[in-house]
């Protein structure tokens, strides 16, 4: 089979959910046997999202081959499973960047560069992955990021059209639009969704389906009139209604006949429509999870994007562990040691975030030091167990001082301290250590248990500090013991108290592993830890 293009673009408003759509669509094409693949290309001029800070941004998830990338990579590994790489994540800076490498190098023989080819010649190029060896997909879906009428996308939507014309019926384009609901008039409007279309259709492209964002109901009569208006199939114009959990939204468009849509338009015959019965029965039991566990996360950035993936894997292992995980943001910046109590009082679990930077580090510290000593379960991940790290000397093992060199640089005792590779570079984009590395677990701890007596896993990274292991000897007697090692590096990569209920950290991060079917087992162990926590809080 010839590998068919789908492009998803979005109109009138952004944060419409353009990476749930392209993630549900994926998800259908696969329920049909189709091999997929999923990309995500932005039209910021940063080389990647690695230096944005996550108010800008949301967080930046890292894929197994070391990409910084946009949080929807996240949504496309956690629906559908598939391991995106650094191919699957491009920014307008990536192209210029290549452009002008290639200028520089002289490969373009003299002539004047242009937006128009050469740039969308670029686009158009890795738009069809030609830089991908040994792939066999049949689909690949695009999202372009932004929304039309945005001046940045204009060479992503130019490469588009130019894409449509060359792929023919190879390439369908799905466009998503915001239909507003004024309370004043009690009327549903389509008049947003017809200028998107009409400016969608002035850069030379004809949307074949559209996906109407909506928090109201869309009856025939309003997706008739839309499909009127923009030239499309009645079948064709498909409602994304609010749903109670994203995880709705594949069954929702599969019920409107979304993925048969785009078949029919392709010419492929559409077949029996799949049963999807371990995604239903995961919906089931996240409708039949009644019980609540609170959690705290405790971080710097009160926003829900900038934790995304640590959350979305809280409440994926609450719903395989039959209850819902009711996160509660507790700002880092606003803890002391005064009223961490206050601040954490009925918590059944805590989890340290990562992060940089000073800011909130005093909080995060008070925090891992109120779940040690009161023996709640606690989860630290990359910043949050060097946290955990950084209290236990202070407290247990009596270095007052106690740092990170990257906090303080001239504290006496560096139990944090800069990897030796780190110590040259100054530049700060795409320097870290990232991607996936080889961990190997301790026989008889709680992570091994938690991995099911796996030994050897393989977990992603986004660090440039570590554990200092000079100091390995004195935690493992204090009772801190470190039972997770890179075998390549010698590098310290989780650390628990066995005496305690759970009280894990891990200098990777385990969420960008957890998907929807397969949620990560270290968060899973942790849920089943805070539901024993909550019991016992239910009977003091």
């Amino acid at each position: 089979m010839v590998t068919k293009y789908i492009f998803i673009t979005g109109g009138v408003v952004s944060s419409l959910g353009k990476g749930i759509i392209s993630a549900s669509l994926g998800k259908l094409l696969q329920a049909r046997g189709f091999k997929v693949t999923i990309q995500k290309f932005d039209p910021y001029i940063n080389i990647d999202p690695g230096t944005l800070n996550p108010y800008e941004h949301g967080e930046c998830y890292v894929t197994a081959d070391g990409m910084e990338t946009d949080l929807d990579l996240g949504h496309y590994e956690r629906f559908t499973g598939i391991r995106t790489t650094r191919e699957n994540s491009i920014t307008t800076g990536r192209i210029y960047k290549t452009v002008i490498d290639r200028e520089r190098h002289g490969d373009y023989l003299g002539k004047t560069i242009q937006v128009v080819p050469h740039i969308t010649d670029e686009i158009k190029r890795r738009m069809l992955r030609k830089d991908v060896k040994g792939e066999d997909l049949d689909f690949v879906i695009t999202e372009v990021g932004g929304t039309i009428g945005d001046i940045e996308s204009a060479p992503f939507m130019e490469a588009i059209r130019q894409l449509r014309w060359q792929l023919g019926r190879d390439a369908v384009c799905v466009h998503l639009t915001y239909v507003p609901y004024l309370k004043a008039a009690e009327e549903l409007k389509t008049k947003p969704t017809q200028h998107s279309v009409k400016e969608l259709q002035g850069m030379g492209i004809q949307p074949d389906i559209l996906v109407l964002r909506t928090e109201r109901h869309l009856d025939d009569g309003l997706r008739m009139k839309v499909a009127s208006f923009c030239n499309v199939d009645l079948e064709c114009v498909v409602q994304s209604e609010d749903m109670p959990s994203i995880y709705e939204v594949p069954v929702s468009m599969q019920r409107q006949g979304l993925d048969a849509a785009i078949l029919r338009k392709i010419g492929i015959p559409v077949g029996e429509t799949p049963a999807m019965k371990s995604w239903h029965d995961f919906l089931e039991k996240q409708r039949a999870a009644k019980r609540e566990v609170h959690v705290a996360l405790v971080g710097k950035y009160d926003l829900q994007d900038a934790y995304k993936s640590i959350r979305e894997s809280l409440n994926l292992a609450g719903i395989y562990d039959d209850v819902k995980v009711k996160i509660h943001f507790v700002g880092s910046q606003g803890i002391t040691r005064e009223n961490v109590a206050e601040k954490l009082a009925g918590m059944a679990g805590i989890v340290i975030c990562p992060g940089f930077g000073q800011r909130g580090i005093p909080g995060k510290i008070f925090a891992a030091e109120y779940a040690r000593t009161n023996d709640i379960p606690c989860f630290g991940i990359c910043l949050g167990m060097q946290m955990m790290v950084i209290e236990f000397a202070r407290d247990v093992l009596k270095l007052e001082d106690a740092d990170s060199s990257e906090m303080n640089p001239d504290t006496p005792h560096n139990v944090i301290d800069l990897m030796e590779e780190q110590k040259n570079i100054t530049q700060m984009g795409g320097t870290m250590r990232l991607g996936e590395y080889p961990c190997e677990l301790r026989e008889g701890s709680r992570a091994l248990e938690a991995y099911g007596g796996k030994a050897s896993v393989r977990e992603r990274h986004r660090h440039r500090y570590e554990f200092n292991n000079q100091y390995r000897e004195a935690y493992e007697k204090a009772g801190m013991k470190c039972v997770g090692v890179n075998p390549e590096a010698d590098l310290v990569e989780v650390v628990e108290i066995p005496e305690k209920r759970w009280y894990i950290g891990t200098q990777f991060h385990p969420e960008y592993s957890s998907t929807v079917l397969h949620p990560h087992p270290l968060f899973v162990s942790f849920v089943k830890a805070c539901i024993a926590q909550a019991a016992d809080l239910g009977r003091q």
